[in-house]
């Protein structure tokens, strides 16, 4: 039986972020205090390709802090894109962790379909 569910993320899961970021060969995130353009935020810094300032991960709430100047320090695609890996890193992990399978399959329009596999049972 098939179902389709719409995620609404949160970055929580520092292995889930790293995994992203190596699938996406950026650089190895770090924990760290990032000064944007008006404010300090601390956290677990990503670093997208041409962006002026990180990414910024609070995994104890889930949200992401950036300054991207409307897309003139940073193209929002990149970001989208992380946001997009991260979220399929984060199922096939909780499926790991369940002891499921997932299976993943990229699609036309640029979206990704995760099924997971029930074990028998």
């Amino acid at each position: 039986m098939s179902h389709v569910v719409s995620i609404h993320t949160q970055v929580r899961d520092p292995v889930a972020i790293i995994s992203a970021c190596h699938r996406l060969q950026l650089p190895e995130p770090s924990h760290r205090t990032v000064q944007l353009f008006n404010a300090e935020v601390s956290g677990l810094a990503v670093d997208l390709p041409d962006w002026k300032y990180p990414v910024v991960c609070r995994t104890e709430t889930g949200e992401l802090h950036y300054d991207n100047y409307g897309g003139r320090w940073g193209d929002p695609a990149h970001l989208s894109r992380f946001l997009q890996t991260y979220s399929v890193e984060m199922v096939k992990l909780e499926a790991r962790r369940q002891g499921q399978t997932a299976i993943e399959q990229p699609l036309a329009d640029g979206s990704i379909r995760v099924q997971i596999a029930l074990a028998a049972g």
